[in-house]
């Protein structure tokens, strides 16, 4: 059964939320603070963290960063009152993979955790096909209408990632974080003349493009 901690201080909502995910089959555990769920994250297994940003003890940009620091591939949601432009760009920045503002309706909420979990899904397994187009991560070859289609490999994983998680926009900063390592040299301009080379070659694929989020970085978008 897949389990999700949610982890939100306000007692009447995080109750409300856990009692929404179970009644359709998840197994949930509730922590009111940053602090409680990283000691809990220590002896259990989590499949999607579901938190708030403003916590005591240890706000959620903390909890983030942590998990981030040790785990790349958990599933991270902020549900927060938070709506402006930094905090959503620290977010994606730390590497949490949807941003959900308060109010929020709790079937959509239920819609985007099941998406998250079958991308998530899609990433574990290492291989992913949309339209015309398949990426296999243990052979690592790309194939367009069945010709293999020659990338780098820092391309391949760049684009694999994107294609994990379509709509998720994917700043230049994390972007850089996560594929130039402390490669000095990197820059901005380098994630943009990567993204060039991608859209080149995958401006044949039926089923998805690679778009440019003004301010923030580039997302994909399935047709």
């Amino acid at each position: 059964m897949v389990k999700i901690f949610v982890v939100e201080d306000d007692i009447d909502l995080n109750r409300f939320v856990s009692v929404s995910l179970r009644a359709v089959g998840y197994d949930v555990v509730s922590c009111f603070d940053g602090l409680e769920a990283l000691e809990k994250l220590e002896s259990e297994k989590c499949d999607l963290l579901l938190m708030d940003i403003m916590m005591p003890k240890m706000n959620g940009f903390e909890l983030a960063e942590s998990v981030r620091s040790t785990d790349k591939t958990t599933p991270i949601i902020f549900m927060t009152a938070k709506d402006d432009k930094p905090s959503k760009m620290l977010g994606y920045n730390i590497g949490i993979d949807e941003y959900v503002t308060k109010p929020f309706d709790m079937d959509i909420l239920l819609m985007s955790i099941k998406a998250i979990l079958r991308r998530a899904k899609i990433e574990t397994e290492k291989e992913i096909t949309i339209g015309n187009f398949s990426m296999n991560v243990e052979e690592r070859t790309a194939t367009l209408n069945g010709e293999e289609t020659p990338f780098t490999v820092r391309e391949f994983d760049i684009l694999f990632k994107m294609l994990s998680y379509p709509k998720k926009t994917f700043t230049r900063s994390a972007l850089m974080t996560e594929f130039w390592d402390y490669d000095s040299s990197a820059t901005s301009r380098t994630v943009d003349v990567y993204m060039a080379k991608l859209r080149e070659k995958t401006s044949l694929c039926d089923g998805f493009e690679i778009v440019t989020v003004h301010g923030l970085g580039y997302k994909v978008v399935l047709k």
